[in-house]
């Protein structure tokens, strides 16, 4: 069985592939998943079949999509499988009839019979005791478990918050991460939107525009991090309600807004106005002595000139009387 740290390891590599747009290697970590016997729990506790799934929408390449393919429906069948067990525990425990569990040999033979049966098209046979348990449950009636559980928040009969609640509920539903994940996207919708009413009290402005601004952000289809975070209960329904458009941004938005400001630092520091140079000042920032300084006459005609005086080494300004 494949320890959780292997599988995590390989997801974390996987979704920095993601990040950075390049999935050159990718089909290497897939096919070291292909080789691997992971359980339920490591599968839940990785959420390795979310990294799996964003590597597939990303890569171009036909193999890695074949491969991330077949892994995803390998895992949903562990998954249903789970959730099949699960379903006849608890058949038995309110009484339904459901037959005993005999030998793993008997249980082998009625399916086989009954599949031989159904092949033919003719009746069963009075010696083969028809039992619901032998017959194969349907694969497509059974839904995954949920991965991500949410409790369900107050219900509202506003008006104007039952529609805030479709728009969060539309936002989080805008890829299929919510699918993969398993999550309850109404409740976590109406959670969110309870956060935020709790705050204002009110269906006001301010409240619409916070509404607004969590909406945009979630189906921003070039900031998908947040959602899946979201989705996953990375990040609560009382952090996203209260979070600022900087912290919601996208690493790549994030990126942009921190080389504009070392560029405008930079053009800042660079930008000097014609002065004389002098090693009479000291800086109080870097305390050097490369500075220049300009003389105007900013006050009256009987009062001395004031001196502006510019670091040229870390672009500090100061003015001295």
């Amino acid at each position: 069985m494949a320890k959780p740290q292997e599988v995590e390891r390989i997801a974390k590599k996987l979704d920095k592939m993601v990040h950075v747009k390049d999935t050159d290697g990718a089909l290497d970590l897939l096919k070291e998943l292909k080789d691997m016997k992971i359980s339920l729990e490591t599968l839940q506790s990785t959420r390795v079949g979310m990294s799996v799934n964003a590597v597939r929408k990303h890569s171009s390449d036909e193999e890695v999509q074949t491969l991330a393919k077949a892994l995803i429906k390998s895992w949903k069948k562990l998954l249903d499988g789970s959730g099949e067990k699960s379903d006849e525990k608890e058949k038995k425990k309110e009484g339904s009839p459901v037959r005993p569990s005999s030998t793993s040999k008997e249980s082998g033979s009625s399916e086989k019979s009954m599949k031989s049966v159904e092949s033919l098209g003719t009746p069963t046979s009075p010696s083969v005791p028809a039992a619901p348990a032998a017959l194969p449950p349907p694969t497509t009636s059974t839904p995954p478990p949920q991965i991500a559980s949410f409790p369900p928040a107050p219900v509202t009969t506003h008006v104007v918050r039952n529609k805030c609640r479709e728009l969060l509920v539309a936002a989080l539903q805008t890829d299929d991460d919510h699918k993969t994940i398993g999550v309850h996207c109404e409740n976590l919708a109406a959670q969110i939107e309870e956060e935020i009413f709790q705050e204002f009290k009110t269906t006001d402005i301010k409240y619409k525009t916070r509404l607004r601004s969590r909406i945009s952000n979630l189906k921003d289809q070039k900031n998908p991090d947040l959602r899946r975070n979201v989705l996953c209960g990375n990040i609560s329904a009382r952090r996203i309600a209260s979070m600022t458009a900087e912290e919601m941004a996208s690493a790549e938005l994030k990126q942009k807004r921190q080389d504009l400001t070392k560029e405008s630092i930079r053009e800042h520091q660079l930008s000097k106005v014609g002065g004389t140079e002098t090693d009479m000042f000291i800086c109080s920032k870097c305390h050097g002595k490369n500075c220049s300084y300009t003389q105007v006459q900013i006050r009256s005609a009987d009062e001395p000139m004031t001196t502006f005086v510019l670091c040229n080494n870390c672009g500090n300004r100061w003015k001295f009387c």
